[in-house]
């Protein structure tokens, strides 16, 4: 955080405040280093946190000594956006050290990493009630919701490419999709659920040069235009769906598995470029992106807010991002210092023994966190124990062994 988070904040900080403007004592790096603390470190309250901080400091910051309706009015008048600002200079940085790192990936992720100009994964998400203790909201007869996330991760990497927020927490995810298409590049394979259903944003990715994969709707209407394979267990059609103007083709895949019929859609029309096992295989890689939500909500803490205005629900946010980001970041570190996959490397138990870490570097016993890690990853339980399914082998026998229509 000190390395990469601080100097981001404080540049951010000199953009947005002039040499002019008079600094509060409660600046955007404070404020950075506070929330940031009450995140990483669990604190349960804003009193709880000002005691911290004005007994011992936090992170970058020394004692404050500021009460703690200051730092909840901070937390409201603080522009959010500069917490953004941050996290949006630091993901092409954190991107780009994914990308220099040597560790295997999943057979079907390198695939699509070698022939895709962005593999990306969206989805949405309803944050948590706000606690009705809390200023305007104190005495109301329901906790209302925070609002809603839309996240646009990187598939390879697991790192956000753009994370949005809506305070309307009865939002539809089709609301985000003009920023999700301005996000991606031309030749990007992007993956989603069947909540982005809408054939016109089809036909404006597939005209915009992006391909899409995606669950097909039990209900789905189309017309059959050629069939490319078809098995007791493997359908690959070519069909059009949409009306009018919305009219495209693409393609459909049914596969059987375990008793039931999966069914997938995608623009991607050419089946030498697309095997049916890759498009199997890709989508079920679509949950990372649920992995991602239970740690920001569920490990970070997410689920819990600090303050009831938006602003601070915001600051929240973005500076959860930022901790989800730096911990993807030190997993897939390790994960290369092992030689293996990143799926096989568990981010909540990197997480929970740095304070052990902590406690061998204030006795003089270790000096480099991942070393550390890597030389007790045994003892730690960072490597999984259970087996990770193989869906591109599942897919390939289930192919090969079929007897035939």
């Amino acid at each position: 955080m000190q390395e990469l988070v601080l100097p981001a904040a404080q540049k951010v900080q000199a953009g947005a405040f002039g040499p002019g403007l008079r600094l509060r004592k409660l600046t955007l790096v404070v404020m950075m280093a506070f929330i940031l603390s009450l995140i990483w470190r669990h604190v349960g309250n804003i009193t709880q946190g000002a005691r911290l901080l004005n007994i011992e400091g936090l992170l970058w910051t020394g004692m404050v000594n500021v009460s703690q309706q200051a730092l909840s009015l901070r937390m409201g008048s603080l522009c959010s956006d500069l917490f953004l600002e941050v996290l949006v200079a630091l993901l092409p940085v954190w991107h780009s050290r994914s990308r220099d790192r040597k560790r295997p990936l999943p057979p079907e992720v390198q695939w699509a990493q070698d022939r895709y100009s962005q593999v990306a994964i969206c989805d949405g998400s309803t944050l948590d009630a706000l606690l009705r203790k809390i200023g305007l909201l104190r005495g109301a007869a329901t906790h209302p919701l925070a609002g809603r996330m839309t996240a646009l991760l990187d598939m390879c990497s697991r790192l956000p490419w753009h994370v949005w927020y809506e305070p309307d927490s009865n939002a539809h995810d089709q609301r985000f999709w003009p920023k999700i298409i301005k996000a991606l590049n031309p030749g990007a394979l992007l993956i989603f659920d069947l909540g982005y259903t809408n054939f016109k944003v089809f036909l404006d990715l597939t005209c915009s040069g992006i391909y899409w994969l995606t669950r097909a709707k039990s209900n789905l209407s189309y017309q059959v235009a050629a069939t490319l394979f078809r098995s007791s267990s493997v359908h690959d059609q070519l069909i059009w769906v949409g009306d009018r103007t919305e009219k495209q083709l693409v393609r459909l895949i049914a596969v059987l598995y375990h008793g039931k019929w999966y069914r997938y859609l995608t623009s991607e029309l050419d089946s030498d470029r697309l095997p049916t096992e890759y498009v199997v295989a890709l989508y079920w890689q679509r949950w990372r992106i649920e992995d991602a939500y239970f740690i920001v909500k569920r490990l970070l803490g997410l689920a819990y807010f600090y303050t009831g205005s938006e602003n601070g629900v915001c600051m929240q946010l973005w500076a959860t991002w930022i901790l989800y980001a730096i911990l993807v970041d030190m997993t897939d570190s390790v994960a290369e210092a092992l030689d293996k996959p990143f799926a096989q490397i568990s981010i909540e138990m990197v997480y929970q023994n740095l304070y052990f870490y902590q406690q061998a570097f204030k006795r003089g016993e270790a000096t480099d966190l991942v070393t550390y890690l890597t030389a007790n990853s045994e003892d730690f339980g960072i490597v999984k124990r259970t087996s990770q399914k193989n869906p591109l082998a599942l897919l390939k026998a289930l192919l090969t062994n079929d007897p035939g229509p």
